[in-house]
């Protein structure tokens, strides 16, 4: 089929054009750099320079394309510098969940599109009450940390609107990334002792290996029907778990503990929900209806193969 990747250079798009192309789609994909454009063209791609905040620009370049599939993977995301400014950091990435993908909904209706689908993400934004996971029937949170409100206000809209726009609107809602290319800053931070155990450290994170994204998403392009998938590993961990041994496989000391207050104090009030409230999700949908599953069942044997792929330290 034709398939049209916006934002194809990011984390998913660097592994999902060529896992696209080697299935033998024809891929288009959309990149801001014209360094990036050579690689896309590189891996058997056809590249198109596109800001995804310019409706003119995106109209024509999916009209031109002709695409049977959209796949929405426009981020602008950075290093987080401080995680106080929450929405501060993701003011682009924001746009581009809001008119980015009005303006790729609009070009495939245009272009007579039937498929799209979008990113989205579960984590900090799932309803902190309950039980510890969440299934894609479960609400998103309705008193949203104050840092956040803009950001979720961005994902409530690609999830309303793509599944209400086209016949066929999935919306994928990665876990946490990890992996090459992916939150690499971590590791460095882990090892540093920089990022402690907050309160007794209950937070749940669900997690997603982004070959393992990337592969959820190749399998959405022609499997499952139209709605919401949890793209995460099958265990879900809370941070006294998963911070303590990714240290230990990077051969770090032990992270440090800090009470709630304190690290309310140092980090705000996201930071401590994220070490304490927030929930997991749970995958099975996405195993049914796409016929995915995940390589890197559990983060235990993801966090080991990170370690090692990156270099950073050495394997528990």
């Amino acid at each position: 089929m034709r398939v049209f990747v916006a934002g194809a250079t990011g984390v998913i798009g660097q592994y999902l054009v060529p896992g696209l192309v080697a299935a033998g789609h024809e891929v288009t994909g959309t990149t801001r750099s014209t360094a990036k454009a050579t690689a896309l063209q590189a891996a058997g791609a056809t590249p198109v320079i596109v800001d995804g905040l310019d409706r003119r620009a995106v109209l024509d370049a999916v009209k031109a394309a002709r695409p049977d599939v959209i796949v929405h993977q426009m981020t602008a995301l950075a290093t987080m510098r401080s995680f106080r400014n929450f929405d501060k950091e993701f003011a682009v990435t924001n746009e581009l969940r809001v008119r980015g993908t009005d303006y790729l909904l609009e070009a495939a209706r245009e272009a007579g599109t039937r498929r799209f689908i979008a990113q989205s993400f579960t984590g900090w934004n799932n309803v902190r009450t309950g039980g510890p996971v969440k299934t894609e029937q479960d609400p998103l949170d309705p008193d949203p940390v104050p840092a956040t409100r803009q950001s979720l206000a961005a994902i409530k809209h690609v999830e309303e609107a793509v599944p209400a726009a086209v016949p066929e609107g999935l919306v994928l809602r990665y876990g946490s990334f990890y992996g090459h290319g992916a939150s690499g800053n971590l590791l460095d931070v882990v090892r540093k002792r920089q990022m402690p155990v907050i309160g007794g450290g209950a937070g749940i994170w669900s997690f997603c290996e982004v070959t393992d994204g990337a592969a959820a998403t190749d399998a959405a392009v022609t499997r499952g029907a139209p709605g919401i998938y949890n793209i995460v590993d099958d265990e879900p961990a809370p941070v006294r778990e998963w911070l303590p041994y990714l240290a230990e496989c990077l051969g770090a000391k032990a992270p440090m503990r800090a009470p709630a207050w304190l690290g309310r104090l140092l980090a705000g009030e996201l930071v401590v929900s994220m070490m304490t409230q927030v929930r997991g999700a749970v995958n099975e949908k996405a195993k049914r209806e796409l016929g995915w599953a995940p390589h890197y069942a559990s983060w235990r044997d993801g966090f080991r193969d990170w370690v090692k792929t990156a270099g950073q330290g050495r394997a528990a």
